[in-house]
């Protein structure tokens, strides 16, 4: 039987997540193409990197991690032994590095690149698609925006021929919540808390409550859909940290609810991407967005405006996306498409 083999670069929430799901689908992804999966290297942070040529045991890797080789996420992208490279290390939001130049390296040895890192698809898109069109090889990145949710595939799979003319949405789930909590009378600095109790506020919110990682997530959506050549510095941003709980019961008074609203748009050839607090009608698609759910919605010249919705997304929801780019990596190698 041929064999997939992956280097991947971060084993945290994400990666665990995958590899549970990549041991549980093992014997589906075999009889359905043909193919076993084979994790060959894993690469942390802080706990070293585990190299092994006939394939890493996943059960012990979830349950014992073991490293054997002090190589970096660059050194096995640029040397090891594996047909696909999986980035699923930190975001670093101000330049998308080291995370571009793992895929960079990986593309350009003709290796199939999975991300669910969205700074490369923000800061360098076109240059790495172009680059794994050059090389023939595949460049899979579902999960940047929404986890799981199939935001890329929708268009590309479903919608031939049509052309997006904007993409809009709530997409930071910390500042959702942190708003619906304020509406609910409760105080700031307890939110936070409760927040990073249950894993979802960072120990340092300013990335989400500043608009970046808002920011980051359209810019990817405008690069892959609307072929924007966009890096996140060039977004209109402007995040929460100056709502209060005063503004708040001020557009309740009016019918109306606060969100961080994304949107991105051509007007007169010129391309508009925005991330700010807005007023939204309590009766609107916007309005019903809550706690850790997101919402986007895309605008096409031939189908009118669609609108995907995720309902408070677990990490085993991000796992599933990175499973289904293997699916269409496996699709693409085999030719197998259901």
């Amino acid at each position: 039987m041929k064999t997939l083999r992956l280097a991947v670069l971060g084993f945290g929430n994400a990666g665990r997540a995958y590899a549970r799901l990549l041991l549980e689908k093992d014997q589906e992804l075999r009889q359905q193409y043909g193919m076993a999966v084979q994790v060959t290297a894993i690469v942390t942070g802080r706990h070293g990197t585990w190299e092994e040529a006939a394939g890493i045991d996943l059960h012990r890797a979830l349950a014992d991690f073991t490293a054997n080789s002090s190589r970096t996420g660059l050194e096995v992208a640029r040397d090891a032994d594996y047909d696909a490279l999986v980035e699923l290390t930190p975001l670093n939001i101000a330049t998308g590095q080291p995370a571009i130049d793992h895929i960079r390296t990986a593309l350009r040895r003709g290796k199939h690149v999975i991300s669910a890192n969205k700074g490369p698809i923000a800061w360098a898109y076109r240059e790495l698609k172009a680059l794994a069109e050059e090389q023939k090889v595949g460049f899979y990145h579902e999960t940047t925006v929404m986890d799981g949710a199939p935001v890329f595939d929708l268009v590309e799979r479903t919608l031939p021929l049509a052309r997006v003319t904007e993409v809009s949405g709530i997409l930071n789930t910390t500042t959702n919540y942190i708003l619906e909590e304020l509406a609910a009378g409760k105080d700031y600095d307890a939110i936070l808390a409760e927040g990073r109790r249950l894993g979802f506020v960072e120990a340092d919110p300013a990335m989400d409550v500043e608009g970046y990682d808002a920011a980051a997530k359209l810019t990817a959506l405008l690069n892959v859909l609307m072929d924007a050549d966009l890096t996140p510095d060039r977004v209109e941003r402007q995040g929460i940290q100056n709502i209060t709980a005063a503004d708040i019961r001020d557009a309740a008074a009016r019918g109306k609810v606060i969100k961080l609203l994304c949107r991105g748009w051509r007007e007169g050839g010129v391309l508009h991407a925005t991330v700010a607090p807005a007023q939204v009608d309590r009766g609107s698609l916007y309005a019903t967005i809550d706690s850790t759910s997101s919402l986007v919605s895309i605008t096409t010249d031939l189908m009118g405006k669609l609108s995907l919705v995720e309902h408070a997304p677990l990490i085993e929801q991000t796992g599933y996306g990175i499973l289904v780019d293997t699916v269409r990596l496996l699709q693409r190698l085999t030719g197998i498409c259901p």
